[in-house]
């Protein structure tokens, strides 16, 4: 068979289902391979937004996303949302096309060493030279992309290797398993939990990457230790049904849930990566004492020293140390909570025009079922709905918060909806950021995949304008004009609506959730919000 061939059945093996590319002139024999393949190739309309769809379907389902370019250009358009899954440790493997071998060693039409310049982004980046190694480098990269931490790889395949002839078989899969926590370190996270004034849980992304949120309730319920948890790990603990949830940590600013980490003496953190939430930004002082427990050791930062490192099955670490563990009384830090949920509903009813931020939340929130699925972008809109959307199940607001690049809403919404088709999909996202991937409209069109883009629009980069105002007090080129956003749609065959007064919103969601198909909803938003509550969370005396 063609090397092509069998880099498709080695993909088969894998158990591919997608792959989302561009098509190109280098990957000419893999994309006749797949003609013949039951993996069904997604054609995109920008290497970027193939990326993105490939590390939103990894983080899903736990399995290697895959995406496709060619060469080059087409190479260097898959980098930011191939950065994206690996900072956020969703597992993705990247391919690429690349120039006959025998002009790789000068200067060459479109030719850049595409192996070196995906190793910095990646956990694994290869160079098939010879297509007797094709079924190892496969196994390997996605080998590499699903183990702890998860991340991305990437595979560069030349095109006369493509075209070559041999006769080999994929390798067979054997999934490692995770070791046992070793015995002592359950036993001393056991003791100072138990010894513990105010002990307080930050879970992370890894309770998720491991399947533990059952096993994280049921811990914190057993011991009777509040959870806050970092925007990635939304979810973990259900919010409504759960009073031991804090919420998400990770604002930079002072929070409720600032004052939980400030008065806690020990600090468990399970699942936590220091990627997504600086620990100098929750634990300044650097005198609290840190269990962590996860499947990998933890990462050196002089604001977590680590007392004690239970590394293993989390699951397993998780009902070990319960076993052992003394469980507290009371609930000392409910008045966080308290205030953080009285804060949700302050502006449910809210009819003002632009609509504000609290507002936008709370009819989403209304109108979506619990297991409906919000894939945020990256902006001003990202704080609110981490801090005030709740969820009551994992992977039902999925946030990029390792990496955090905007762009990722709309193609994340897409591979959402592919992987869960019976499941509302919205893509909650700035302004800016939908125009950075708004073609794969098209895409999503194309494919019949029905998504509800609801678009917070500003006409500005909303979060620097923040960021700016609160720093300088004045703003530094941050406004930009839009669209007319429902023509836009309507362009690609989508629905269009724009909210003009605010009580059309719940109509106009209700009715672009209930229809089979692609809808954008322009909402003007009132960020004059953010600096209120800047301003509130500045004059904030913890309630505990």
């Amino acid at each position: 068979m063609k090397a092509a061939e069998l880099f498709v059945r080695c993909l088969e093996n894998e158990g591919v289902e997608y792959i989302f590319g561009v098509p190109g002139e280098e990957n000419l024999d893999v994309m006749d391979a797949l003609l013949d393949s039951r993996i069904e190739f997604v054609t995109c309309r920008h290497e970027q937004g193939a990326a993105f769809m490939a590390d939103v379907y990894g983080r899903l389902t736990g399995r290697a996303g895959v995406c496709l370019s060619t060469l080059g250009p087409g190479a260097t358009n898959l980098i930011t949302g191939v950065a994206d899954a690996n900072l956020d440790h969703a597992p993705l493997v990247a391919i690429a096309g690349q120039a006959d071998t025998n002009r790789l060693h000068k200067e060459s039409h479109q030719v850049l060493d595409l192996e070196q310049l995906f190793q910095p982004v990646t956990k694994y980046s290869s160079r098939l030279l010879t297509p007797n190694i094709i079924p190892e480098v496969v196994r390997k990269a996605f080998k590499v992309a699903q183990s702890e931490k998860t991340g991305a790889t990437f595979i560069e395949f030349p095109e006369n290797i493509a075209k070559m002839t041999l006769d080999d078989v994929p390798l067979p899969i054997k999934h490692p398993s995770t070791p046992e926590p070793a015995a002592d370190r359950v036993e001393r996270a056991a003791e100072l939990i138990s010894e513990a004034r105010n002990p307080m849980i930050l879970a992370g992304n890894g309770v998720i990457r491991q399947r533990a949120w059952k096993h994280l309730a049921e811990f914190a319920e057993a011991l009777n230790i509040p959870v806050a948890n970092t925007f990635m790990a939304k979810g973990v603990v259900p919010f409504a049904r759960n009073p031991l949830a804090l919420g998400s940590a990770g604002l930079q600013a002072n929070d409720y849930v600032s004052c939980g980490f400030s008065r806690a003496d020990v600090i468990i953190c399970i699942g936590y990566d220091l990627v997504e939430y600086h620990p100098h930004l929750w634990h300044p002082t650097r005198d609290r004492t840190i269990i962590h427990i996860d499947a990998s050791a933890a990462e050196v930062d002089a604001h977590y020293p680590v007392a004690v490192g239970v590394i293993g099955d989390i699951k397993h670490s998780l009902m070990r140390i319960a076993e052992l563990a003394t469980p507290h009384s009371g609930q000392p830090m409910r008045p966080l909570r308290d205030a953080l949920v009285e804060e949700m509903s302050q502006h449910a009813d809210d009819v003002s025009h632009p609509v504000k931020p609290q507002k936008l939340i709370w009819d989403l929130r209304t109108a979506l079922a619990p297991e409906d699925i919000v894939v945020c972008d990256v902006g001003a809109h990202k704080m609110w709905m981490a801090r005030m959307f709740r969820c009551e199940y994992p992977n039902t607001c999925l946030i990029s918060n390792g990496f955090a690049s905007m762009g990722i809403a709309v193609p994340g919404a897409i591979a959402a909806r592919m992987v869960y088709p019976d499941r509302t999909v919205v893509a909650a996202t700035g302004d800016a950021g939908f125009l950075m991937n708004a073609q794969e409209i098209e895409t999503a069109v194309r494919r019949n995949i029905p998504i509800v883009i609801l678009v917070w629009n500003d006409g500005g980069y909303g979060l620097i304008e923040w960021k700016q105002l609160n720093q300088f007090h004045r703003t530094s080129h941050v406004d930009f004009g839009n669209p007319d956003l429902v023509k836009f749609a309507e362009s690609f065959g989508a629905r269009g609506y724009r909210v003009e007064r605010t009580e059309e919103l719940m109509p106009i969601l209700r009715q672009a959730i209930a229809e089979p198909v692609v809808s954008v909803i322009d909402c003007p938003v009132d960020y004059d919000e953010n600096l209120k509550l800047t301003e509130k969370l500045g004059k904030l005396v913890c309630p505990i």
